[in-house]
C-alpha cells in the first residue's frame, strides 16, 4: 500500500450487553477505550424533543418577547440507577484493561457522586502508577441551586495500560487562548497554549444542529480533543457504554476505526440516524 493511500475504516456499531461483547474480543487489540457510563444519579435521564415556530397566540416567551408555539416530536429517557454500582462496573472495567494495547490509554467519564469510588477500583485494576490525570470537564449551562454550589463539571480519568508508553500527541492538541495573554507575551499568546486538566467547553446545545434528542449527549469538541491525543489515524477506538454515538463521530471525522457498543435500543435508534450514508456497520449481539 502506498504511503499516500488512507488505511481502509472500519466503523461497527452492536447492539447488545457490553459485558458479553467484551469478553468476545481479543487481548491488548484496542488502542484507545473512552467510555461514559450511566451516572447512577437515582433519576431517570430523559430528553424531549421539541420544534417551535414562531407565533402570535405561542405557548412561551423568547427573546424580545416574540411568542412562539412548540410541537412534541418525541422523547428518550433511561433509568440511571443501580443497587450497586461499582458492582456492576468491576467486570467491565477488567475486561476493558484486558483489550487495551500495551501502549494504549482509557479515559473514564463519570461525575462528583462516584468519581472517588470509581478512582479506587481503577487503581487496583490499572496500576495507580499508571493513573495519568483527573480532568475537569467545566460547563455553564442549566439549573442553578440555591442551597449548595452548583455543579457544573464532570470528571473524566485517564489512565494509560503502562505509564512508561503511551500514546500522547502534544503537537496534534488544538491550542487556546491565554487567559491573561499580555502575561504570556505576544509570541506565545498568538501561538495559544496547551490545554491543562481543566476544560472548558459548552455542553450540546439543546437548540444546536449537533443535537440528536440522546439525553446525555456529550459534545464532539471533548471526544475530538481526547481522540487527537491519544490515538492516530487507523487506531481502533472502543466506547462501549455508546449512547449518541459521539466517540464514532469523532472517529469517522478523524480517521480511527472504531467499535460501539449500546444495549439500549433507542441509543441504537439514535446512531443509525446519526450515521446514517455512513460506512458503518450495525449488528445485533443475542
Amino acid at each position: 500500500m502506498s504511503a499516500a493511500r488512507k488505511p481502509v475504516i472500519q466503523a461497527r456499531v452492536v447492539h447488545g450487553d457490553n459485558l458479553a461483547v467484551l469478553r468476545g474480543l481479543p487481548d491488548a487489540r484496542v488502542n484507545l477505550i473512552y467510555i461514559d457510563p450511566p451516572f447512577n444519579t437515582g433519576k431517570t435521564q430523559a430528553r424531549t424533543r421539541l420544534r417551535t415556530e414562531r407565533s402570535a397566540d405561542g405557548d412561551r416567551v423568547g427573546f424580545g418577547g416574540q411568542r412562539y408555539s412548540t410541537t412534541v416530536l418525541g422523547s428518550r429517557a433511561f433509568q440511571d440507577a443501580f443497587g450497586d454500582y461499582i458492582a456492576f462496573l468491576e467486570p467491565r472495567l477488567r475486561e476493558a484493561h484486558r483489550v487495551l494495547a500495551a501502549d494504549g490509554s482509557f479515559y473514564f467519564h463519570v461525575d462528583y457522586r462516584e468519581v472517588h469510588y470509581c478512582k479506587i477500583l481503577l487503581d487496583e485494576i490499572f496500576g495507580r502508577q499508571n493513573f495519568l490525570n483527573e480532568i475537569i470537564w467545566a460547563y455553564d449551562y442549566g439549573g442553578r441551586a440555591k442551597n449548595r454550589w452548583p455543579a457544573k463539571h464532570d470528571n473524566i480519568l485517564l489512565y494509560a495500560k503502562n505509564h512508561k508508553q503511551y500514546t500522547f500527541n502534544v503537537e496534534d492538541i488544538e491550542r487556546i487562548p491565554y487567559m491573561a495573554p499580555s502575561l504570556a507575551g505576544e509570541a506565545k499568546a498568538a501561538r495559544g497554549k496547551l490545554p491543562t486538566d481543566t476544560w472548558w467547553h459548552t455542553i450540546v446545545s439543546p437548540t444546536g444542529k449537533e443535537k440528536t434528542g440522546y439525553p446525555t449527549q456529550k459534545p464532539l469538541g471533548i471526544l475530538r480533543r481526547i481522540l487527537i491525543a491519544s490515538s492516530n489515524p487507523g487506531d481502533l477506538v472502543l466506547d462501549f457504554f455508546a449512547g449518541s454515538g459521539t466517540t464514532g463521530a469523532a472517529a469517522l471525522e478523524l480517521g480511527r476505526r472504531f467499535l460501539l457498543v449500546d444495549s439500549n435500543k433507542e441509543a441504537i435508534e439514535v446512531m443509525k440516524e446519526r450515521f446514517k450514508g455512513k460506512n458503518v456497520e450495525f449488528v445485533k449481539k443475542r
